[in-house]
């Protein structure tokens, strides 16, 4: 990692992995992520790898670290948890919609068996390619479109909206195969939530809401009907 610390020393392999052992210990596990497999992915996949170079030296800070164009990185504990909720299985299929910096992807890729990205930003989706090629990140397929609404025809076993949404429309629902499991943070601010949906039958889905937080929107996302009097 070539990056400086405040004092203008370069940063030490030793002090990268002392940051990012603290972020897992005082950041993640402290918002109830203990699931092993999914600290053990947080310490393989390299987050500092997908930060752009001028924030590398906050790459493990609890903060939505800049990506350029408005958008920004979900917090690490962010991450963490949502990954932890999904329980994602080494055959399954994931559908992320937002790649962003292309950390969060890497992360369902290490735990699925592949993943579709899709990202309206075409500067972040070609970012992102070339990071998730340094990290030889082998089953993921980038996809340049618009998500807000859904996206193409496939369903699949895990689908993770990384902007927020007013309103969630079924379309996502129907893209869920048997079994599987959306996550979105769902409201207008101040007032999200984040949202567990689960497919339980043919037509019918459960909601859970795991935590209150604020994300920026999907672009396009799909508005609630507004009365005006």
């Amino acid at each position: 990692m070539n990056s400086h610390s405040l004092t203008g020393l370069p940063l030490t392999k030793m002090d990268v992995e002392r940051a990012r052992f603290n972020m897992i210990e005082q950041q993640i596990r402290t918002w109830d992520v203990l699931d092993q497999d999914v600290l053990d992915r947080l310490f393989a996949v390299k987050r500092e790898e997908f930060v752009p170079r001028a924030y590398r030296e906050i790459a493990f800070a609890d903060l939505e670290i800049p990506l350029g164009d408005g958008e920004r990185m979900w917090t690490p504990k962010m991450e963490a948890r949502v990954l932890q909720s999904l329980q994602l299985r080494a055959h399954e299929s994931v559908l992320e919609i937002g790649t962003g910096s292309g950390y969060m992807t890497a992360l369902l890729a290490s735990c699925a068996g592949h993943v579709t990205s899709v990202e309206i930003n075409p500067r972040l989706s070609a970012d992102a390619m070339a990071r998730l090629k340094r990290h030889s990140a082998t089953k993921v397929i980038l996809e340049i479109g618009d998500g807000a609404r859904g996206f193409g025809t496939e369903r699949y076993d895990a689908i993770v909206l990384t902007g927020s949404t007013p309103v969630l429309p079924d379309s996502w629902l129907e893209q869920i195969k048997p079994g599987g499991r959306l996550f979105a943070v769902v409201g207008d601010a101040p007032a999200m939530k984040a949202r567990l949906v689960r497919w339980t039958a043919p037509g019918a889905v459960a909601s859970e809401d795991l935590f209150e937080t604020v994300i920026a929107p999907l672009k396009n996302a799909v508005q609630p009907r507004r009365f005006v009097f």
